[in-house]
């Protein structure tokens, strides 16, 4: 047979197959979509989501909808709504008394909810009441709040306990239960607050010149590895938490909102940093060790989709996509490899 002379667009298309096919087998191989939840009437900005591993349900913050979404993850719909919220960005699961802890950044109210997802109690803070943690060793919940704020809550009054001054609002932060200490992320002061909570007081303050706007933050508490995600540069951040040294930097897509760190079972080291990008994107980080990360692959989801959540012991992402001129707002449901 007579050889054929390949020409430039055979190369364009060859490399298409290679290098597109090879991608695709690469994000399949990290993350496979396994279903989406369609959330009806759910409109606007979408933000922070729990979950309740009792009954497999979730919460979703609908926002810009002023709604709780309450999703019965094993049948995959929607089971109930919680209406007359203020822009609820917050939300935290209390396993210990089987309720619910949202919190608005429109009025600043953290408002409690029974197992029937009825109004319980409130505690009215300062405004852009913001993200919220569960302690379930020390009963205690941390809520980030106004112009610089974290709120400690007695978990089975839902008291407020104290309040931890902060120079600016905070956005994601982590409990170190090893250490009983907490980082958090202050974006309008570049820098990471490290606090002391046996004190309740700021011991240190980590200034972050490699990249800004630090708002999603994930803790591997085994390594002292702290994850960092920042959107101006678009870079994922890898610090050490014994000295708040920079240990490693990543490109990530832009606009994050949250990040999870997935420790693989069998070895401290050689997990994954699962990143959810507003852009449309999930990258995946892999952690060869301590000390050294880089980017897997990504997964396309939707514009905008910058929220999610890491359930480890079902070994599920969940990305939640705001509703578009297309489609109504859904929870894209991804298995982990």
């Amino acid at each position: 047979m007579r050889s054929r002379k390949i020409i430039l667009p055979d190369i364009f298309l060859l490399c298409f197959l290679f290098y597109g096919c090879h991608a695709q087998t690469s994000s399949n191989n990290l993350l496979q979509l396994t279903g989406t939840i369609t959330l009806p009437g759910v409109s606007g900005r979408i933000d922070h989501i729990s979950f309740d591993s009792n009954n497999n349900y979730v919460f979703v913050s609908a926002l810009g909808n002023n709604t709780l979404e309450v999703i019965d993850l094993k049948n995959k719909k929607v089971i109930h709504s919680i209406k007359g919220l203020h822009e609820p960005q917050g939300v935290a699961f209390i396993p210990d008394n089987h309720s619910l802890v949202v919190a608005n950044g429109d009025n600043g109210e953290c408002d409690f909810f029974n197992a029937a997802f009825q109004k319980t109690n409130l505690i009215q803070l300062d405004d852009d009441a913001d993200n919220v943690r569960v302690d379930a060793s020390n009963k205690k919940i941390y809520v980030g709040y106004g112009s610089g704020g974290i709120a400690v809550i007695d978990a089975f009054t839902c008291k407020l306990i104290t309040e931890i001054k902060l120079p600016a609002h905070p956005e994601s932060f982590q409990i170190n239960k090893q250490e009983n200490k907490m980082y958090v992320n202050i974006p309008d002061e570049k820098q990471i607050d490290v606090i002391d909570l046996t004190q309740n007081k700021i011991i240190a303050q980590w200034k972050l010149t490699e990249a800004r706007a630090n708002f999603p933050m994930a803790l591997d508490e085994a390594n002292h590895r702290l994850f960092i995600g920042c959107r101006h540069p678009s870079k994922l951040l890898v610090l050490d938490t014994q000295t708040g040294k920079i240990i490693s930097t990543v490109d990530i897509d832009g606009d994050t909102d949250d990040l999870f760190y997935n420790a693989k079972k069998e070895n401290l080291t050689n997990g994954q940093v699962y990143v959810s990008c507003g852009s449309g994107y999930v990258d995946v980080i892999k952690q060869t060790d301590a000390n050294r990360y880089a980017t897997s692959g990504k997964i396309k989801t939707s514009s905008g989709a910058r929220t999610s959540l890491f359930i480890p012991e079902l070994n599920t992402l969940i990305v939640a996509a705001p509703a578009t001129m297309s489609g109504d707002a859904q929870l894209m449901i991804y298995k982990t490899k």
